[in-house]
């Protein structure tokens, strides 16, 4: 059963506590990404097979698979695959930027320009569920931002065979390339190359814990998303929310994974009580009733504060992926949330609007790094470079300055570089 926990009275170690849940598995993914570096293609059919369970002949998806895969799904669930897309890319679009430009006295132009990130990989997770919803939501920011090319790593079932939820969402958002590996071996085949994958310059997508390892190994080489943590939600409310609607809501979190954090803030007494007895009420009428047990016996909680501005506080220490703000007038209080993923405003905006429908991005920051990351964008597939003009008349005006500031700091050949041409 969830537990309530009254603020002030429990210490706020037992209130900000949350499950982390990377376990240590840096030897091991190390070794992975050596072999991959050294073996190739070799090293990642022997790992299917090990892991996967899985001969492979060949790792890419052909095109064949991927008509075969449009033919198994129902036309309804490639409309709405269209329709979560069309939403995407119009939230997304507008988050696109243009470089700008300053032009000062003496022909002095000072810029910056964006350029798109050229190869973008992106990891899909497999085994227990299939994410078609993952797949829209970190390939079309790329393809919106200019990628030239998406490429797609997801594990292959005993079969062989790729979902073909996950290929139909592939091809609605328009991935490049597919291939058959997941773990650390896909991180490492997109971070490092292999004779069928070609290496990319970014890898975003979650994973488990070996794949968030390997995201973290990898880092410097190419860039990351994101070390992702365990799905968690916070639900602020007051006294007037629906118990059951506040129940489902913690639920739909709680049955991602057995470390899923499920968590509600509010400043009422009656509400904890009537929540906690709804999800015991609703638990045993999901489908993945023990993964959702687990998670809520083990992470869940319901805090009670006196007051709704202390309910806010406690919302912003915790900083989580997902808030729902459950209040007459959410944008009353929309700028008093400083810490958050994504949030969702109002008594009838469930979070699983947000995973697969609305349209703003399902990859956020958590394990409290809401505080200072934000949730994946077009920002993250493209570069920022800065330029700067300066004519010989405008250098001259500033060259001792330079030269100053650089002996300052004990670097001679900084300031001669900008005395020199001026010696003559």
């Amino acid at each position: 059963m969830i537990k309530i926990l009254k603020y002030g009275q429990v210490k706020n170690d037992e209130i900000f506590s949350r499950c982390e849940g990377l376990t240590k598995v840096d030897t091991i993914v190390s070794d992975i990404i050596d072999n991959v570096k050294k073996n190739g293609d070799k090293a990642l059919l022997e790992y299917e097979e090990k892991f996967d369970k899985v001969k492979l002949n060949s790792l890419a998806v052909s095109k064949q698979e991927i008509d075969e895969a449009l033919k198994l799904v129902d036309a309804k669930f490639i409309k709405v695959l269209e329709l979560a897309a069309k939403n995407i890319r119009e939230y997304h679009e507008k988050q696109l930027r243009k470089g700008f430009e300053i032009k000062k006295e003496n022909g002095v132009v000072i810029g910056q320009k964006i350029t798109p990130i050229a190869k973008a990989g992106l990891y899909v997770p497999g085994g227990k569920a299939a994410y078609p919803s993952t797949v829209l939501m970190d390939s079309i920011p790329a393809k919106i931002a200019g990628c030239k090319s998406v490429t797609m790593v997801t594990p292959p079932n005993k079969e062989g065979k790729i979902s073909p939820v996950i290929l139909a969402a592939a091809y609605v958002a328009g991935v490049d390339k597919i291939y058959k590996v997941g773990g650390a071996q896909a991180i490492a085949a997109l971070a490092y190359g292999t004779e069928s994958i070609e290496k990319v310059d970014k890898i975003v997508g979650p994973g488990n814990a070996f794949v968030a390892e390997a995201k973290k190994q990898v880092f410097g080489k190419v860039s990351i998303d994101m070390i992702a943590g365990p799905s968690e939600i916070l639900v602020v409310s007051d006294s007037k929310s629906n118990p059951k609607y506040v129940a489902a809501d913690l639920l739909s979190q709680a049955e991602h994974d057995q470390m899923a954090s499920a968590v509600l803030v509010t400043d009422s007494m009656e509400l904890a009580l009537s929540v906690q007895k709804e999800i015991e009420d609703q638990l045993g009428k999901l489908d993945r009733e023990d993964i959702a047990r687990v998670s809520i016996d083990t992470n869940g909680k319901i805090i009670v504060a006196d007051d709704i501005k202390t309910v806010i506080d406690i919302a912003n220490e915790i900083a989580p992926e997902h808030l729902e703000l459950c209040v007459d007038d959410p944008f009353e209080y929309l700028d008093k949330i400083d810490n958050a993923g994504s949030i969702f405003m109002g008594r009838n905006c469930p979070e699983a609007l947000g995973d697969y429908l609305a349209g703003p991005n399902h990859t956020l920051p958590t394990s409290g790094t809401a505080k200072f990351s934000s949730p994946l964008s077009c920002d993250d597939f493209v570069k920022k470079t800065q330029y700067t003009y300066y004519t010989k008349e405008a250098l001259g005006k500033v060259k001792d300055d330079i030269a100053y500031f650089a002996t300052l700091e004990g670097l001679t050949g900084h300031a001669k570089s900008a005395t020199i041409r001026f010696e003559d």
